[in-house]
């Protein structure tokens, strides 16, 4: 470990030095499969060649040049977006947090235009939105905010999953104008609301003239079988933030707005110095296309089901297994007790997971992973989780 990089990640004690697919290669060059893709990053998998092409045509002949200037990549960018999403228009920075900190903006500025001098937005419990000053405030973890009081006011916390909270908040709360929410929490454990939570926030938003603002963060560029998790209800947001999966690895993040959340922002009041430029643009345009013409959006749907299904029925009879849950390449296996160590034991087995809300294991495989690789993870995973939980 390095003695000059502080110390805000636990590393596990391995590095890797290229990948192909759905695997990586460490520096002793093991080979592991992946089931993280960099946290629901690497959609289309590690060393791409279309990507890695675009990228080095890219570098040589533009890099940076700042939004002074008009960019075409990113103007070509923002309409295949929207046109994919049905908003309208894009703001582009550089991650997930600073998406989620411009939707933010975007709704206290809009209350300000409409008088209201302390706006409020309700947002759920166990959810997470990023580590600045405003989106740690916003996420509903302890361990997150602890340490960094006094947080950022203007938040009015639900349970997730419960549309009636949120209608409750409207008859004491005459402040409010928007409602941040995940569609599917990730790191709340990879929960998955009743079909009906998006239409009923929708309904409760319209009423009140609130903003209706999606994180999708994790949840977004096909991660879930579609292109974004909303388009499973019909249900249409104000707002929608994405990251993690646009640039395939290379930092872009978006925020999505249509109607009057879009005309929100005027010159001089958000910005980004890197946000939108040619290079990220670049590689989010390339990760849509390759996403698009290699049918990922589908592989993802029928992939992930398979995953499920075959882990459910592996682990029909194990005792301490609550429930397997989730939608497309995002999904959880519930556990009756914390099991960080099965992210050790999976390493030690050539397999890379992740546990959130300490008793969930997540998966967010590469969309590109392939049906031989699906069924070497569920065997694996079966198996240590089996030994686990004894």
């Amino acid at each position: 470990m390095s003695d000059y990089l502080m110390q805000t990640y636990a590393r596990q004690p391995i590095a890797f030095e290229r990948g192909e697919g759905a695997w990586l290669f460490d520096t002793n060059g093991d080979k592991y499969l992946d089931a993280l893709a960099g946290v629901a990053v690497n959609g289309i998998g590690h060393g791409h060649p279309t990507l890695a092409r675009a990228l080095c045509d890219q570098a040589a002949k533009l890099i940076h040049t700042s939004n002074l200037y008009r960019i075409p990549l990113q103007e070509a960018l923002a309409a295949r977006l929207c046109q994919l999403s049905g908003l309208s228009h894009a703001f582009f920075c550089n991650s997930g947090a600073e998406a989620n900190e411009a939707a933010i903006k975007i709704a206290r500025l809009h209350g300000h235009n409409n008088g209201v001098d302390s706006p409020a937005i309700v947002v759920m419990e166990k959810s997470f939105h990023g580590r600045t000053m405003a989106t740690l405030s916003a996420t509903g973890n302890r361990k997150v905010q602890a340490g960094f009081e006094p947080l950022v006011s203007g938040f009015l916390r639900v349970p997730f999953g419960d549309s009636a909270a949120v209608e409750a908040l409207a008859a004491h709360h005459k402040n409010i104008v928007a409602v941040l929410v995940e569609p599917y929490q990730g790191e709340g454990g990879v929960q998955i609301p009743e079909a009906n939570y998006l239409a009923e926030l929708r309904r409760i938003c319209d009423e009140h003239s609130w903003l209706l603002m999606l994180d999708e963060v994790q949840t977004g560029v096909a991660r879930t079988g579609t292109w974004f998790a909303f388009q499973h209800t019909g249900v249409m947001p104000d707002v929608m933030t994405l990251a993690k999966g646009l640039g395939s690895g290379v930092p872009i993040g978006a925020c999505l707005a249509r109607g009057v959340a879009a005309e929100t922002f005027t010159p001089g009041k958000h910005g980004s110095t890197f946000g939108g430029g040619p290079l990220a643009c670049t590689a989010a345009l390339t990760t849509l296309s390759v996403m698009e013409a290699e049918g990922l959006r589908e592989h993802a749907a029928r992939l992930g089901q398979f995953i499920r299904k075959d882990l459910a029925d592996r682990l029909v009879w194990q005792t301490g297994v609550i429930e397997i849950r989730g939608q497309g390449l995002m999904i959880g296996i519930e556990l009756d007790r914390a099991c960080g160590e099965l992210v050790k034991m999976a390493l030690a087995d050539k397999l890379l997971i992740n546990v959130t809300n300490d008793n969930v294991v997540r998966l967010l495989p590469p969309l590109v992973m392939t049906q031989a690789d699906a069924e070497l993870l569920t065997e694996k995973l079966a198996r240590l989780i089996r030994t686990f939980l004894g």
